[in-house]
């Protein structure tokens, strides 16, 4: 059946703000699901309260409602818009699907005359009760483990003196496993019980056997208004059940699965689907096998897009979301177009000659304390995607794209070598185990112990042991002499240059010489769905090392926008924002535009943004490839955060031209010391300060400075090693700690100004002119990271005097690094005297913020001034002002519970959410002004 003519006009809701276990991939299907109706001329109305990414922005929809996510929001939309028909839950994870069934008991729907399309209550119901999920299981046929749940802690004992231990806890309405355990005693049991009790807002769980080390497996479907359906990808866990999915490193297509279980999966999914009720939509359904007997046991399913949704549309190349939302509005898979091929159906299942492997990314360092120990509940905090001609290269492309200082999975001399440190790891999964079974196999370790302690399938194992095998051949030859099959070989197993040089004691740059005399250079294919089958008109690319070469380089002027890589703590998605509004700024001045990014769950990583898209790890081999292909006119970094600036040096090395500020600039905000001799030659006022390489040289600097100090190596992210200490031991300590990290670094020693008001500007400039485009004032005082402050828009209470200071260093600043686009610069006031703290020449994470609450487009006159093709002065500015608006931290303490939420100069906030008040007497804002101190901590 075609397009349903009664839907003319849908409200979308969002996911709200980025926490562990729901991230940027929900506002990613959100903007494709939007993007996908309003193709058909349906109204889009959306609603989060997530003003960093660009599922928020004027150009996804025609009503964008930045407002909490809850049902009187609900009610005032649809108030206001009664001409809404229905509303699609699926696009917001897991915080949209419990909105949308709130409203539904609250009558909100029935009385506004509003649809639910993509999915029905009862299907949402069946699959997050716990209960019912495992007697519609077993009424359908399919395996599930032996359980039973409880409301209360009594009926949970009961149940597990009658199963037996090792169990599993498992809370009704979670998200990302919050609450959920395995237990292998009493002692263990009780408390994870209550715990479980307590995470579930229906005090419900699930205590079931344990399947501890079997396999796990997940399904991405689609099933239209007819019923049909089918599977876009399946995904393998190299980690095995234990590690929650969103931990895991997860392969696509599976690759340890033989085509009878596969099968009997496939039908058992397409049971599932079928089910839990009839609608047209997304559905993810993951599984469990046993290795020996090969059962399958149905884990869970989801009745919208999901975290593996937006990998599984990056994998294949078939945009999941954006197909879904036309299913939900009456379109059968049979009438749409394969959105790659542009010819042939979209009810096809996608065939790929390639590999995914995704790699997470956590950040364990910012949280002090905290049980690195993987399991139930998520703790990464992104993730990178590699794609390859085989595993081997997929992982070590991901391993690169994690930016954790490591040149891919090993052969950087980085390894551990303590064998009792290696056992822990194996048996005890955190983030580097990966690292540690190469370790493993390099010390010798058995093949058997690795696979008894970590119950990882033989196959990945025998993969890894693989490149040990590889590297120790490399080993024997120098660069001179070493053959050419073996230099192949490297290269297609997914080896950098610098890995390689590490392996033959030799300069990266002599490796790059000679393969490149050798002639292995890379190239690059096509992401296109189909295996080669048919022609695919989409440019979204991926390298490799082969014979053909398939991405034509046209002879327009283009630019390439380096991304962000995996999203992380102190740099999210607002960068993402950035390099997506720098792509169409630059389509919009006559450019062609290339974007490299391997974050598979961001709208940069769309393959219909940019004009062409290189999924590769925005590292500098990959880049530079890219560059000497493509001969771009030069190359935005100012867009995509520390990941970009960093690449900067290199850039301006090999000649290649920086668009925007020049490196000389950049490395001038950076390198704290220089900046600081800036500032004191245009005579703006900072904290004294001096620069120190060692221990010895801090503490005396310290007598002259006075503490408290604030210590503070040079190019970091997100505060990252930045910390205030009050006497000699803890300076020498923390120095002591920073070297160790980073040897030839240079610090800096701020008096640190206690007690001050902290304040920030984001400002355009063309090298002449400024243009002031939002002051901030901070809630918390001076000494709270800028990105965990409530941050207020415009300032609440500076004074005339003091805002003339902040606006008239602002231009200073900006003119004297003669910044060619954003400029972000943080500000303590003291006295009525304001100081600087540091200044930022790129897009900030406060950017986006002021976009949505000023509604102008700011990043997009930025970046047409980095291409010189506008000045300033020839922008017409006309903010919205009314009110103000407040930048509100959310943080995702609860996945440590046994970690202080103390806060300073380390950033530890995931995301942050923005609210509108009319007047400074708002209960809100009195609440949290309040509260400014409360988690101030050195």
């Amino acid at each position: 059946m075609p397009k349903n003519p009664n839907i003319k006009s849908v409200l979308i809701i969002g996911s709200g703000p980025i926490i562990i276990g729901q991230a940027c991939e929900f506002d990613y299907s959100g903007s494709q699901a939007s993007k996908s109706l309003r193709e058909e001329g349906i109204e889009v109305t959306l609603i989060n309260s997530n003003p960093a990414t660009i599922m928020t922005d004027p150009v996804t929809a025609d009503n964008v409602y930045l407002k909490p996510l809850t049902k009187q929001s609900i009610r005032e939309i649809l108030e206001a818009h009664p001409q809404i028909d229905a509303v699609l839950p699926t696009m917001g994870g897991q915080t949209a699907l419990n909105l949308a069934i709130d409203c539904d008991k609250a009558g909100i729907w029935e009385k506004y005359n509003v649809e639910m399309i993509g999915v029905n209550i009862d299907a949402i119901e069946t699959t997050e009760d716990r209960e019912k999920f495992r007697h519609k299981m077993i009424e359908l046929g399919v395996g599930v483990c032996r359980g039973e749940t409880a409301t209360s802690f009594l009926k949970g004992k009961e149940i597990a003196q009658e199963i037996g231990f090792p169990l599993v806890i498992r809370p009704s309405y979670t998200l990302g496993g919050y609450g959920g355990g395995f237990v292998n005693t009493a002692e263990e049991f009780d408390y994870a019980l209550n715990a479980g009790l307590q995470a579930s807002p229906i005090h419900e769980v699930l205590v079931e056997q344990s399947i501890l080390g079997w396999k796990e497996y997940e399904l991405e479907l689609l099933r239209d208004n007819k019923g049909n359906i089918i599977i876009i990808c399946s995904i393998e866990n190299f980690d095995p059940m234990g590690v929650h999915t969103g931990d895991s490193i997860t392969v696509a297509p599976a690759m340890t699965l033989s085509d009878t279980v596969y099968q009997k999966m496939r039908d058992l999914a397409k049971r599932m689907m079928n089910g839990i009720g009839h609608f047209a939509g997304g559905c993810n359904v993951q599984f469990s096998v046993n290795p020996d007997s090969e059962d399958i046991i149905g884990i869970e399913i989801n009745p919208r897009v999901s975290r593996s949704s937006a990998l599984a549309s990056k994998a294949t190349g078939y945009p999941i979301a954006k197909i879904a939302a036309k299913l939900a509005i009456g379109y059968n898979l049979d009438e749409l177009k394969n959105q790659i091929t542009k010819t042939t159906s979209a009810f096809f299942e996608p065939a790929i000659d390639y590999t995914i492997v995704k790699v997470p990314r956590w950040n364990f360092d910012k949280f002090k304390g905290s049980d690195r120990k993987l399991g139930l509940q998520m703790k990464s905090v992104g993730e990178a995607m590699g794609i390859g001609r085989n595993f081997q290269e997929a992982l070590q492309k991901a391993c690169q794209s994690l930016e954790i200082k490591r040149n891919g999975l090993g052969a950087d001399g980085r390894e551990l070598k303590d064998q009792e440190a290696i056992l822990h790891s194996l048996e005890n999964p955190s983030w580097n185990r990966l690292f540690h079974i190469y370790d493993a196999f390099k010390l010798g370790i058995p093949f058997k112990t690795i696979h008894k302690l970590t119950k990882i399938d033989p196959w990945f194992l025998n993969q890894i042991e693989e490149l040990i095998t590889l590297e120790k051949e490399i080993g024997k030859y120098s660069v001179e002499d070493i053959p050419k099959p073996l230099v192949m070989e490297a290269k297609q197993k997914g080896y950098a240059d610098r890995q390689v040089a590490h392996l033959l004691g030799c300069l990266e740059s002599e490796v790059y010489k000679k393969r490149n005399d050798l002639g292995i250079k890379r190239v690059y294919k096509l992401v296109d769905t189909c295996a080669a089958e048919f022609e695919a008109q989409t440019p979204y690319y991926y390298s490799t090392f082969e014979e053909e070469n398939e991405s034509i380089v046209s002879d327009k002027k283009k630019i390439i926008v380096l991304g962000s890589g995996p999203n992380r703590i102190g740099q999210g998605i607002e960068f993402d924002y950035s390099c997506v509004h720098g792509v169409l700024a630059a389509k919009e001045c006559g450019y062609e535009t290339i974007m490299i990014n391997c974050n598979p769950e961001t709208v940069s990583t769309d393959f219909d943004v940019a004009d062409k898209l290189y999924f590769e790890p925005v590292f500098w081999e990959h880049i530079y490839d890219i560059i000497l292909h493509e001969k771009p006119e030069g190359v935005i970094v100012q867009l995509g955060g520390q990941t970009a600036l960093k690449l900067a040096e290199k850039l301006e090395r090999y000649g290649i031209k920086i668009l925007g500020t020049s490196f000389e600039a950049l490395d001038l905000a950076e390198a704290r010391g220089r900046f600081s001799d800036l500032l004191k030659e245009n005579d703006i006022p900072y904290p004294l300060y001096g620069t120190i390489e060692n221990a010895e040289e801090a503490v005396e600097l310290s007598k002259k400075l006075g503490f408290p100090l604030l210590v503070r190596p040079s190019y970091v992210l997100g505060g990252q090693s930045m910390k205030i200490v009050i006497n000699e031991t803890e300076l020498e300590q923390h120095v002591v700690e920073i070297l160790k990290d980073k040897p030839d670094g240079e610090i800096l020693l701020d008096h640190f100004l206690e007690g001050a008001i902290e304040a920030e500007a984001d400002a355009i400039c063309d090298g002449e002119n400024v243009y002031i485009i939002g002051i901030m004032q901070h809630i918390e005082p001076a000494g709270i990271h800028s990105g965990d402050s409530y941050a207020v828009l415009p300032p609440y209470n500076l004074g005339d005097l003091v805002i003339r200071q902040i606006e008239d260093y602002t231009k200073k600043i900006a003119i004297a690094l003669e910044t060619v686009g954003l400029i972000n610069i943080q500000f303590a006031i003291k006295d009525d005297k304001v100081y600087i703290i540091e200044a930022n020449p790129r897009a900030s994470r406060t950017v986006p913020f002021i976009c949505k609450a000023y509604r102008e487009p700011y990043v997009n006159y930025a970046t047409k001034v980095m291409l010189r093709e506008k000045k300033v002065t020839d922008f017409d500015f006309k903010p919205y002002k009314k009110g103000y608006a407040i930048k509100e931290p959310v943080f995702s303490f609860h996945k440590f519970p046994n970690v202080n939420k103390e806060l300073g100069p380390e950033m530890k906030s995931t995301g942050e959410a923005i609210y509108f008040i009319d007047d400074l007497m708002d209960d809100y804002f009195m609440e949290i002004y309040a509260e400014r101190n409360l988690y101030l901590s050195r």
